[in-house]
């Protein structure tokens, strides 16, 4: 209604709530002002008795500044902190960092060279993650989130990098830790072991070869193959491989014992020469050869084991002078080859396994590549060249000594370091591990039991996050912990300078070494001189150089952070940890390896998981193709209000796809939630709840209806909430302001909010009912909506509320609304009567179209009714025209539904001036000709009468 310039004002109420959010503007002023007033301690204090619920920030890593995913996260994480604060928990929110490893140890090497001595490299690292922390803290502030941003956790802190080096200790005590050789995924670049999770595939195209290892013992294949001599002298059992590379390291071969396997006579350049093959695949691999051959007998794979055959250089030089035997293997297959694989055990996980498994020792196996890529000197014909460039010298050379059968080039799928983006090997190198399936010292259950009954024990949002972590888990090998790097915590083991053993003391010497960590970080263990500890056994022992796999610092935070460094704010286990769904093999992994070992359960009682972000498209966001979206941008132009919005209003259990379009969508519906909180503000602007509240029980029944329906909301947001869901939320959250509030409650109230006596009950009634929404409205809203509900809580709490508040929603728990007595019969009520005025309304729409009527309140209406329909119309009485907004409504019996019907007649009286009503009574009062008899009484005299609506 348009405010009038004439002498029968009405109630039109101001809010100094802006009906433009202007977000990008006012938020940075509003983020300084709750860091300045301190709104987390404020929260803190109001919340301090209350049982603690600790989501336990999973480390985002400080290098680099934030993108749209760090946003979702560290949103999500915020709403589900603010959420159950709101539900009356102590929810505290301790930020972290993940510091050490080699992204940082790269940067410093990029902007200082390669060779810098490790104490500076310390130094710059130290300071480069500092810088960084700071820079990503900005931005996650500036997205609204509430936190301990003074005092966050860094894995760098000494306090931290001491207690890591304590959990270490633990685990070594307890029976988990072992050192040995091992095939590790190796990255030259990196010169270092890589964690699964830092594995990734790509095409690469490599020489696949078909290589003849020649016989050695020609009588005991005869004798395998049932035949009293071979036919021919010269024979060769055949591999097929990818990788030309690890011949020069071959040491065995392997056969599938249940296989069948022939023994094929053929002949090359007219000399006679046999073939073994497996059966299956003789026809086309004497195909792929171009040769032309005969099967003289078969035997199965276990009559071959352990029969010996020549290195293919063997008389070519004397270091291959060596035989490799055939072991028997399941993992042979028939898919592709020749069913005979050769196994080089320094360079394959199976092959490793099956010499193991052999008796093959560690010092036995055959190592020539070195951590840069290059064969060592000592190997004949290739020593010095990278493995990649020495592929061609090895195809001639076996080509020269007749061993190379046929050679094509070959794309696959292939392991690549993905930080470099370079194919990366598998490598036995000396390495320390955790053991997942060694028994611990008391006897006790394998790392692996523990974590899969932690798993068992644990909830999963959403629940398919369960078996994936169980199937990585159930499968995975042993742990490597040590890495071959400088900026990290230190295994600090003093180690047998012969016989490699640990010192003795070791205990003892790591909480040593931790006490000078805490003081000094990890740069005391580079100090540190072996003598202070060691004294006259310092001769014949070394500092060992491995540190911690960065994986074991964020794995371990459970233990120096939870338990440690922030005990006072946490509990342990953690109610959830929260991340992208790349944590099963990241962090949520580690956390319950490193926990399974040193607390025998996991460190959470519940994960989640959210998806990655994806373009309008469904295409992942990637620099090179442009198609990335700045967080910062966005809150510089939208306001981060419509990112956190734009958070909430996505199922995060999969994809979140954003795009300038989508965006629009979200900044409209937050116009329509910011319109409707406007309504309400001003309407209850000149509401005071101690003097002007309506009792339930005397309010008017759509008043009573309102407080029930936003009972009702509120539970079910409440019930979304408790599952850390938020886009049902947001849904219902729309559809009550625009379908409940704006499309019906709000629409019939602005009659009685306007048009009655300021002070009338009639009004305060409506008023109460608003107040009490509004109230419910604004708690439920502040965890999606925080920067909009704590602007509107500013406008809307009254003098003593706001004091009481600490100044801030924040420190408030769900509102209890007040409780209505009828409020399911109100509900049933109340959903018919939404039915029946939508198709009035349709009916009413298409007389105006037509051009019979101006607005609906020009019309007058009868409903034609039958049974319950017509007993529940009757019961609203006079009330009934507002709830249509016509001029008049009359309801008349009928005997059946297929009578029912709605008659819509202009009206034939005259506008009101004032409420715009059509009425007979308009100009009845002499002094007043303009306005309607209603408006009369309700500006001179006692006020109309209103029970219903």
């Amino acid at each position: 209604m348009s405010e009038q310039k004439n002498k029968y004002p009405v109630n039109l109420t101001e809010t100094a709530f802006p009906m433009r959010g202007d977000l990008a503007k006012r938020e940075p002023k509003w983020v300084k002002e709750w860091q300045e007033r301190k709104v987390y301690e404020k929260i803190r204090k109001a919340s301090k008795n209350r049982p603690k619920f600790i989501l336990h920030d999973g480390p985002p890593y400080a290098n680099g500044d934030i993108h749209i995913g760090h946003a979702v996260n560290k949103i999500l994480k915020d709403m589900i902190v603010k959420a159950r604060n709101m539900a009356g928990f102590d929810a505290q929110y301790v930020p972290g960092w993940d510091c050490h490893g080699m992204p940082i140890e790269i940067q410093i090497e990029k902007q200082h060279g390669k060779n810098l001595p490790t104490a500076e490299v310390l130094a710059k690292s130290r300071a480069y993650a500092s810088e960084q922390i700071e820079r990503q803290k900005k931005d996650f502030i500036r997205l609204g989130v509430l936190g301990q941003w003074d005092r966050p956790y860094k894995t760098m802190d000494f306090r931290n990098e001491a207690d890591e080096i304590r959990a270490l200790g633990t685990i070594l005590e307890k029976g988990y830790v072992y050192r040995g050789l091992k095939p590790v995924n190796w990255c030259f670049d990196c010169g270092s072991a890589l964690a699964e999770a830092e594995v990734e595939y790509q095409d690469k195209r490599d020489p696949a070869i078909d290589v003849g290892f020649p016989f050695a013992e020609p009588e005991r294949i005869a004798e395998a193959f049932d035949l009293p001599k071979l036919p021919a002298d010269k024979g060769y059992a055949v591999i097929w491989t990818t990788t030309p590379w690890t011949i020069p390291a071959n040491q065995a071969l392997n056969v599938h014992p249940e296989f069948e396997y022939a023994l094929v006579q053929t002949s090359r350049n007219g000399e006679p020469l046999l073939l073994l093959l497996a059966k299956d695949l003789v026809e086309s691999c004497l195909q792929r050869y171009g040769m032309e051959g005969r099967i003289i007998a078969t035997c199965a794979g276990s009559a071959l084991s352990m029969i010996r055959f020549k290195h293919p250089f063997a008389d070519a030089d004397p270091g291959y002078n060596r035989l490799s035997p055939i072991y028997l293997g399941e993992y042979v297959t028939l898919d592709t080859g020749t069913g005979i694989v050769h196994s080089s055990p320094a360079y394959g996980v199976d092959d490793f396994v099956s010499c193991k498994a052999h008796g093959m020792k560690d010092d036995a196996i055959i190592n020539p590549v070195m951590g840069d890529g290059k064969y060592a000197s000592w190997l004949p014909f290739f020593g010095g060249m990278t493995i990649w460039e020495a592929s061609k010298p090895i195809c001639a050379k076996l080509e020269e000594v007749g061993s190379l059968f046929k050679l094509v080039m070959f794309d696959h799928s292939y392991m690549h370091c993905w930080r470099h983006k370079k194919p990366i090997i598998y490598r036995a190198t000396s390495q320390w591990f955790a053991g997942m399936d060694v028994t611990p010292k008391d006897d006790g259950p394998t790392l692996r039991q523990t974590a899969l009954d932690g798993i068992d024990a644990t909830a999963f949002y959403p629940s398919w996050g369960k078996a994936r972590l169980h199937g990585m888990i159930a499968n995975r090998p042993d742990w490597t912990l040590s890495r071959q790097r400088q900026w990290g915590v230190p295994m600090a083991f003093f180690v047998h300078k012969e016989s490699g053993e640990l010192h003795p003391r070791t205990p003892e010497l790591l909480e040593e070494v931790a006490k000078r960590v805490e003081k000094s970080g990890i740069e005391a263990w580079q100090a540190l001189d072996p003598k202070e500890l060691l004294g006259a056994d310092a001769e014949m022992y070394v500092k060992n150089k491995d540190t911690l796999d960065v994986w074991f610092d964020s794995g371990t935070t459970h233990q120096t952070v939870l338990r440690g460094s922030h005990a006072e704010e946490s509990q342990f286990p953690a109610d959830l940890y929260l991340e992208g769904s790349d944590q099963h093999r990241g962090w949520f992994h580690s956390s319950l390896l490193t926990s399974s070992m040193i607390n025998r359960c996991p460190p959470y009682k519940a994960l989640l998981t959210h998806g990655f972000v994806v373009d309008g498209e469904g295409k992942k966001m990637s620099k090179s193709v442009g198609n990335t979206v700045a967080p910062q941008k966005i809150s510089d132009t939208l306001g981060a209000e419509i990112l956190r919005l734009w958070v909430a209003s996505t199922d995060y259990s999969g994809e979140l796809s954003i795009s300038e379009e989508i965006l629009k969508r979200v900044v409209e519906a937050y116009r329509r939630i910011r319109n409707t909180l406007r309504f309400l503000l001003a309407n209850t602007s000149d509401f005071d709840p101690v003097r002007d509240a309506v009792p339930v029980a005397d309010m008017l029944e759509i008043d009573r209806y309102a407080i029930a329906r936003m009972t009702e909301l509120q539970r079910e947001i409440g019930r979304h909430y408790e599952v850390y869901e938020f886009h049902p939320v947001v849904a219902k959250l729309q559809m009550y302001c625009s379908e409940d509030l704006g499309g019906f409650y709000l629409d019939i109230l602005k009659d009685r909010l306007y048009t009655c006596g300021a002070t009338s009950a009639a009004r305060r009634s409506a008023q109460t009912a608003i107040w009490h929404i509004t109230h419910a409205l604004l708690r439920v809203m502040a965890p999606m909506l925080s920067f909009t509900a704590e602007e509107a809580w500013t406008v809307f709490a009254d003098k003593e509320t706001y004091a009481a508040s600490d100044e801030t929603i924040f420190t408030q728990i769900y509102y209890t609304l007040p409780t209505v007595a009828d409020a399911d019969a109100l509900l049933g009520k109340f959903a018919v009567l939404r039915e029946l005025r939508a198709e009035v309304t349709k009916q009413l729409e298409e007389v105006r179209m037509a051009g019979g009527i101006g607005s609906s309140l020009q019309a007058e209406i009868e409903i034609k009714a039958s049974g319950k329909k017509h007993a529940l119309l009757q019961s609203l009485d006079d009330d009934l025209k507002f709830v249509f907004i016509t001029s008049q409504a009359t309801v008349t019996q009928v005997g059946s539904e297929a009578e029912e019907a709605v008659i819509v007649t202009p009206s034939a009286h005259q506008k009101c001036e004032r409420c715009w009503h059509y009425r007979a009574d308009v100009g009845a009062h002499a002094e007043h000709p303009d306005i309607c008899g209603r408006c009369v009484s309700n500006l001179f005299g006692s006020g109309e009468a209103r029970r219903f609506a």
